[in-house]
């Protein structure tokens, strides 16, 4: 990748935008241009994923495509607006929240008939700025592109980045960083939070257009049930506690998990202060904003039922009349939050530890895995990985990660894991994440003007699975002493 500044130019836009958001949902945002800049240069453009939704991805590259990333140039059919919504933070409701430095640009229907958005981040104030700038910079943007190529790759639900540019300006921040611009791919932008907004003003009428448009986009089935309002919530909380039970099985700490910050599609969004665990503790945090420790990875189940309560509080008006019944549905559609999360946990750690079939006691084998390796610190995705290795025999790279006893354990095991297991737990168990040492280096190169070790590290973490001789490196732990006193912040 190598960053190339552009020049104004006015091909045909590369976009073929549809804005069923903006025409549907009059009164849910504000129209709005993003902030222009003189000198965008662009830094990437994702040729894989262009190629999904039907794009070229050589237009894309092209000098009036980058001006479109940057906010410089208006795209023809799009209708720009920043969405409103509400949410709450760390547990505390604000009332009034919404894209304070984002533009949803319009959407595209892909060649599977597949509705996304495209929006741009960092592209400076809207009405919901709330005081700040709207710019984000080159690192954390550089931080959101590989950490969702890194869980697409691993099979996560996710948002994506289309491109990232460069804006030829200076951002304060901790001094002054070089100023960028994300062009975000989503299959929507609906939050709880959006639902929370209209809620808390008791504009039900609002509150209903958006179930309707919620279900039309993402729930098409609902439309037919007995009460599509809880089967819009049947689904939503199917998807929640599948994509938690993901990120548990990976490692994966998202680090601000708001009901802002949480879709209705199922998506992982927001990646800011988000990580992956090295060494397995549940009461990991990394995010300088987590002081209580609330969004730890081994509370996001828990927050995430949490989150799933507050848009069941938002839509009860909606569910039924009679608010009775309608907490009554509501509590039914939470209820089924926790056995999702544990059939979706399960079935993730079968695979993980190849185990052959169904046991009664496959959830013991796990827990008492996860406890072992708590006790002598090891790094998860070392462990997991060299388990695999162990199930086609080879047992003495993995003991050598414990200091105490895993034999006992590995008994357990052997007798129930299934027969040539180890290429099957290859395919599940990753080689190369973002591993947060390698992270932190790539980005601070790319801000001082290299981005060749960003580069190795996304095509590491974009073939998570495939034995790479030569990048061993990505798949080392980190140094000793790295992960003590570690953060990592909201930057985009």
């Amino acid at each position: 990748m190598t960053a190339t500044q552009v020049m104004p130019g006015a091909p045909p836009d590369p976009f073929t935008f549809d804005n069923t958001y903006a025409e549907q949902l009059s009164g849910f945002g504000a129209p709005w241009e993003p902030t222009e800049v003189a000198t965008p240069t662009l830094v990437t453009v994702n040729t894989d994923l262009a190629t999904s939704l039907g794009l070229d991805p050589e237009a894309l590259s092209e000098a009036h495509a980058v001006r479109i990333f940057a906010g410089a140039a208006s795209p023809e059919h799009a209708a720009p607006i920043a969405q409103v919504y509400a949410g709450h933070q760390f547990g505390n409701f604000s009332p009034q929240l919404g894209d304070g430095r984002a533009v949803l640009l319009g959407e595209i229907v892909d060649p599977a008939g597949r509705r996304v958005d495209i929006a741009l981040k960092g592209s400076g104030r809207t009405p919901f700025s709330r005081g700040g700038d709207g710019k984000a910079t080159l690192g954390p943007v550089l931080r959101e592109y590989l950490m969702g190529e890194a869980m697409h790759a691993l099979g996560v639900p996710t948002t994506r980045a289309l491109a990232v540019v460069t804006t030829g300006e200076l951002v304060r921040r901790d001094g002054l960083l070089p100023g960028a611009v994300l062009t975000r791919v989503a299959a929507s932008h609906l939050r709880v939070g959006t639902f929370q907004f209209f809620s808390a003003r008791s504009d039900i009428d609002r509150l209903r257009r958006l179930v309707d448009y919620a279900i039309e986009r993402h729930d098409p089935a609902a439309a037919a049930a007995d009460n599509p309002t809880v089967a819009l919530l049947d689904g939503v909380v199917r998807r929640q506690a599948a994509l938690i039970a993901q990120w548990m099985n990976l490692g994966f700490i998202h680090g601000v998990l708001n009901t802002d910050n949480v879709t209705v599609s199922g998506e992982t969004i927001d990646y800011g202060p988000c990580s992956f665990m090295d060494h397995y503790d549940p009461t990991t945090v990394y995010s300088s904003i987590d002081h209580g420790g609330r969004y730890a990875y081994g509370n996001q189940p828990t927050i995430g039922l949490w989150n799933m309560a507050r848009l069941a509080e938002a839509l009860l008006p909606v569910i039924d009349d009679e608010q009775e019944r309608a907490v009554e549905l509501a509590t039914a559609a939470l209820d089924r939050y926790q056995g999702e999360f544990d059939a979706a946990w399960l079935a993730g750690m079968r695979a993980k530890l190849g185990l052959d079939g169904t046991h009664d006691d496959d959830r013991a084998l796990a827990t008492d895995w996860y406890a072992l390796l708590a006790t002598d610190r090891v790094d998860m995705t070392t462990a997991f990985r060299r388990l695999a290795d162990a199930a086609d025999g080879d047992s003495a790279a993995l003991t050598d990660l414990f200091d105490g006893d895993v034999d006992e354990w590995l008994e357990r095991w052997n007798q129930r894991v299934a027969p040539d297991a180890g290429r099957g737990m290859g395919a599940v168990n990753p080689m190369y994440i973002p591993r947060n040492h390698l992270v932190e280096h790539a980005l601070d190169s790319a801000v001082q003007g290299d981005l060749s070790p960003f580069d190795e590290l996304l095509d590491a973490v974009t073939h998570p699975y495939e034995m790479r001789p030569g990048s061993e490196r990505f798949a080392a732990p980190a140094p000793d002493g790295f992960s003590a006193g570690y953060q990592t912040f909201c930057g985009t």
